[in-house]
């Protein structure tokens, strides 16, 4: 049986009317070895499980999961080569069930035929829904084919259990700055697949610069690079001026709605709810830089002020909601001032989320215990049969009472009588709070008055 060669894969792939040398720079330097590969140390180094996978030849059914550029296909492919497997390949953006169906059958008839196994590489398969994915499964479980899917997206919540317990989840992480310059290298003294014959030269500033508005894509970084080299005409150093011209409007890398955009946000919440405003300040440039939605932003920022702020400074709420309000006004850019100014003060504000943890703790009861009936004190005696039926008897108007307070009343239903949820904390206003709760409890230790609701238990009613 012959051989795959990593060349074999990429000439099935073109196609014959894709001359190798027609091809993207960044398709022409696929790394072929494990040596040529470069970045995800913590999965290929020695001893790692997926590369003693492809070292053995011992393929199995994998996730890789990683931001683009980080070489998902590549691995995809040196896994089939290392087992001599046939490698399919397919995308989620453009097939559906039929084609899924076709690549089986397939994987089926070299099975059969010279015991071949298949690698079908599957790429984006978070665009699959859920009956889609569920195709995979039997063929997997039968050994028909060995599943390599490859996902931007976090697969805990794109992909089905069933496929997760499958296959085996590798992350890829984004490359280096220091590894995307030893990319660049590669591909600039690489005479057969790379712009070695040119003797391009680019020196250490440059790489830099490429490396650096690659964002940790290494796809990208060959392209810039690719677009410099066309754009050079003046020998063979690409000059400043060149950068400058391919470099410009670059923009960093952010997957609106993606793992990038969560993982960004996410960020910016904990730097406020840590009370760190410079950090709190670069990821809301980060997010502005890569194209996000102000206004979305301007919406968390909001929740912040309750979640982890609350009651210790209420007037992040107001700056909050304000900020939102003048963004809605100004637009972009204009506005994303104000919106910094709302992130900066609330980092820098007391914090506390006793708000956030009573909203919670009451949430829980409400949806744990039945549906508690009011007690009659508490009901509004509209009509004379209601107050026949004691509806508001014995309640205790609290203007009326010394201090506004009518201590020792209670306002639950019987069974929650004296829960207690909000617990503010010691930071802000709050501390005043506190304060004033500590006196009134003790005001209730010390009323002599009888709560209504011992003398009549629920369902006690006027005879």
């Amino acid at each position: 049986m012959k051989q795959t060669s990593f060349d074999d894969l990429e000439q099935e792939e073109a196609g014959s009317e894709s001359p190798p040398h027609a091809q993207p720079l960044a398709a022409r330097m696929r790394p072929r070895t494990l040596e040529e590969y470069i970045g995800q140390s913590h999965i290929l180094g020695p001893g790692k499980p997926l590369r003693e996978a492809i070292s053995r030849g011992l393929p199995h059914s994998m996730i890789l999961w990683g931001p683009p550029g980080t070489g998902k296909t590549t691995l995809a492919r040196m896994v089939a080569i290392a087992s001599d497997a046939s490698f399919e390949s397919i995308s989620a953006v453009l097939s559906g069930v039929k084609e899924i169906r076709a690549a089986v059958e397939r994987a089926r008839q070299r099975q059969q035929l010279n015991g071949q196994a298949t690698i079908l590489f599957v790429d984006e398969v978070h665009r699959f829904n859920k009956s889609q994915q569920d195709a995979f499964l039997p063929h997997i479980e039968d050994g028909t084919l060995i599943f390599v899917g490859a996902t931007t997206e976090n697969p805990s919540f794109e992909l089905n259990n069933a496929l997760l317990s499958r296959a085996r989840v590798y992350v890829l992480k984004s490359l280096t700055d220091a590894e995307l310059m030893e990319v660049l290298t590669q591909a600039c003294e690489d005479p057969h697949r790379g712009l070695g014959q040119r003797r391009l030269h680019l020196d250490t500033g440059a790489l830099e610069r490429l490396a650096a508005a690659a964002d940790g894509d290494a796809r990208k970084s060959l392209n810039l690079l690719e677009i410099a080299a066309d754009l050079t005409t003046d020998g063979d150093t690409v000059s400043a001026a060149v950068l400058d011209q391919v470099l410009f409007g670059s923009p960093r890398r952010f997957d609106k709605g993606g793992d990038l955009f969560y993982d960004q946000i996410s960020a910016l919440h904990k730097a406020v709810r840590g009370s760190s405003p410079d950090a709190a300040l670069y990821w809301l440039i980060r997010m502005l830089d890569g194209g996000c939605d102000p206004l979305y932003v301007a919406r968390r920022v909001v929740r912040m002020a309750s979640e982890d702020i609350g009651n210790a400074d209420p007037r992040c709420l107001q700056m909050a909601l304000s900020a939102w309000d003048a963004l809605a006004r100004l637009g972009s850019p204009e506005g994303e001032l104000v919106l910094a100014h709302a992130v900066l003060y609330l980092a820098c504000a007391p914090k506390s989320n006793a708000v956030y943890m009573a909203f919670n703790a009451a949430k829980a009861d409400v949806a744990s215990q039945p549906s508690h009936e009011v007690p009659l004190h508490l009901r509004n005696a509209a009509t004379s049969l209601m107050k026949d039926l004691d509806y508001g008897a014995q309640y205790r108007y609290a203007h009326d009472e010394e201090g506004a307070y009518a201590a020792g009343e209670n306002y639950f239903p019987q069974p929650l009588q004296d829960t207690r949820y909000y617990h503010p904390g010691t930071n802000g206003l709050e501390q005043r709070i506190n304060e004033k709760l500590q006196w009134l409890r003790q005001r209730d230790a010390a009323s002599p008055v009888k709560r209504y609701a011992d003398k009549h238990p629920p369902g006690k009613q006027k005879p």
